[in-house]
């Protein structure tokens, strides 16, 4: 089966793509094979991209705004498909997460999600049903929605009993899974499973903090460039230790794994609701931007070491800040840090893979989160469910599926791109 994956993440860098073929192993159903077919970014135009920054929080947006955001995202995840399908042949369908515009959280709980990009116009585009709207269902039976990434790095990273791994991704929001691995000694393993190799029950997930949202919302306030490339401007700056100390008491940090949060919590005006407009007004912008690399750092390493990884792999727009990344290895040390590139996963593509695989399970009626030893999943949701919603609802009905692709799936294996 051919999905093609979308994925437009907080920092609205891009639009992530991923033509996979799905297959599985006929000697071992468990396992599913996905050849790579094109793995990419598109560039988000500067007019819907622009429109989406002015309507994010902590701006005002009523409901106007959105419904023709809703559109106008629509037919650029619409454009983008139909290029790559042109371009690298046809798919059995398209999965797309769309935009997050709303993640309400209220006291570690999550009361509901908002991702927007119209999916009739994709389907308009392209001819190919699209399934969307991958976190509600999730929402809806208890959990948080988010994050998603756990499945894909448990089937890609979780059978090796040698490693515990840390999968990090940092985007605008840095989140981070923990799979594979041995039980430590003394440690009683989460799901109250028994002792020995770690299984899909003992995953711990969740959003840890910023990534490069805060970065990026102080460089556009001050400058209106989009982020601080290479931390050009970072670098010159020295960290605020008064400034660091009074972001890093934000409760969020305290909250328990699994935990969620978006842009309604790590907004535009949140180091001045935090610091007061005194102290930002002091801060210059290469030292603010320099304290804001070392929060999002300390806060990784911190969540990373309370979890007793061996390794971390990382992958997102953050990784690829050199400063960010000089800074986060120090504070793993002597935790290593590998790109996910390095183990043959495509960073710039993963998130869109797992939108890929997403579709995949949702076509086939396969729960796309975790089940715990306790029956619950990894996002805290009373049971897994199946994600996403189908564009047009019978677009699937001439799929004939092989029996084999309704089995739970245990490992996945990658097939690149030559």
């Amino acid at each position: 089966m051919r999905v093609l994956g979308m994925m437009s993440g907080t920092s609205l860098d891009g639009i992530d793509v991923v033509l996979a073929e799905f297959s599985r192993d006929a000697a071992e159903p468990g396992t599913a094979r996905a050849h790579l077919l094109h793995v990419g970014e598109q560039p988000w135009a500067d007019a819907p991209r622009d429109a989406l920054r002015a309507a994010l929080p902590p701006a005002a947006a009523d409901a106007g705004t959105w419904s023709r955001l809703h559109a106008a995202v629509g037919d650029a995840f619409a454009e983008v498909a139909a290029r790559v399908l042109a371009e690298h042949g046809g798919a059995d369908l398209v999965a797309t997460h769309g935009q997050t515009v709303y993640h309400d959280v209220r006291d570690g709980r999550v009361l509901s999600t908002l991702q927007i990009g119209d999916p009739s116009r994709i389907v308009r585009a392209t001819g190919v049903p699209v399934l969307s709207d991958l976190r509600s269902a999730d929402v809806a039976a208890g959990g948080q929605g988010a994050p998603l990434a756990p499945l894909l790095d448990q089937l890609l990273l979780g059978a090796d009993p040698r490693e515990r791994t840390a999968v990090l991704n940092i985007g605008g929001i840095s989140n981070v899974s923990l799979v594979g691995g041995a039980e430590p000694p003394g440690r009683h393993p989460v799901g109250g499973t028994s002792a020995g190799e770690m299984t899909a029950a003992d995953v711990v997930a969740g959003d840890v903090g910023p990534g490069n949202a805060l970065l990026d919302a102080a460089v556009h306030a001050a400058t209106g460039d989009s982020a601080d490339h290479d931390a050009a401007r970072a670098r010159t700056g020295t960290v605020d230790p008064e400034a660091l100390r009074t972001l890093l008491s934000d409760p969020f940090y305290a909250r328990p794994l699994p935990r969620s949060t978006g842009r309604e919590h790590f907004d535009g005006a949140y180091v001045r609701r935090l610091l007061g407009d005194e102290v930002v007004a002091a801060l210059s912008l290469p030292d603010l931007l320099a304290t804001l690399t070392e929060l999002t750092a300390v806060t990784i390493a911190r969540a990373i070491r309370e979890l007793g990884a061996t390794r971390v792999v990382g992958s997102g727009g953050g990784v690829r800040n050199p400063l960010l990344r000089e800074r986060l290895a120090a504070h793993l040390d002597p935790v290593p840090l590998l790109d996910a590139d390095a183990l043959g996963i495509p960073a710039d593509g993963k998130e869109a893979l797992l939108i890929a695989l997403l579709g995949y399970l949702g076509a086939h009626g396969l729960p796309g989160t975790l089940a715990r030893a306790d029956g619950t999943a990894h996002t805290g949701a009373t049971t897994p469910v199946v994600l996403g919603s189908l564009t047009p609802p019978h677009g699937l009905r001439a799929l004939r599926t092989p029996s084999a692709d309704a089995l739970p799936l245990t490992r996945l294996e990658l097939a690149t791109p030559q």
